[in-house]
């Protein structure tokens, strides 16, 4: 089956929605943040430092597998950007889902720590350690090294699922 699902995971700061929305772009897909579908109850927690539990994760995962399925059943193909730092929460997330490719942002503690400091967002840059400490890196992933630029990362992606950007001419003035 072709890919119609794009999940793209990593540790806060990586990048997942910059890539994400990138992607999609590229692609003429619908993108869809995961952060966007935290309870508040999750969200508040990260902002007092707390890191969340996987009792707090499950419902936010499987509610992001519906959004999934709905996708798939529309025939409407989506990039998600996601932690989905576990290879459980992976299963949750995207177990049974065919046509369905991850994409592993990766990058040093000092990148990301950086970029965690200058930016505004729910998530501190003092989770980042629990974030590193919980993350297992999927084996078969598409792997993107972050210190590239967001392009070059798109394209190496696009390459490797064999997929066509819709809007990559126009972004190169053809």
């Amino acid at each position: 089956m072709e890919t119609q699902i794009l999940l793209v995971m990593g540790v806060s700061g990586s990048g997942k929605t910059t890539v994400g929305k990138a992607l999609a772009e590229a692609l003429g897909w619908e993108f869809a943040d995961a952060d966007d579908y935290h309870p508040e109850s999750n969200l508040e927690k990260m902002r007092q430092g707390q890191p969340l539990t996987d009792a707090d994760r499950e419902p936010w995962l499987r509610r992001l597998h519906e959004l999934l399925e709905d996708h798939l059943r529309q025939h409407k193909p989506v990039v998600l950007a996601c932690s989905a730092l576990k290879a459980r929460y992976r299963e949750i997330l995207v177990g049974d889902l065919p046509g369905t490719r991850v994409v592993f942002l990766s990058g040093s503690r000092e990148l990301i720590e950086g970029r965690m400091q200058r930016r505004i967002h729910f998530m501190p840059a003092s989770l980042l350690g629990s974030q590193l400490s919980t993350l297992e890196p999927p084996s078969d992933a598409i792997v993107a090294d972050i210190r590239k630029p967001v392009d070059a990362i798109v394209e190496a992606v696009l390459s490797e699922l064999g997929l066509q950007g819709t809007n990559l001419g126009e972004k190169n003035g053809e």
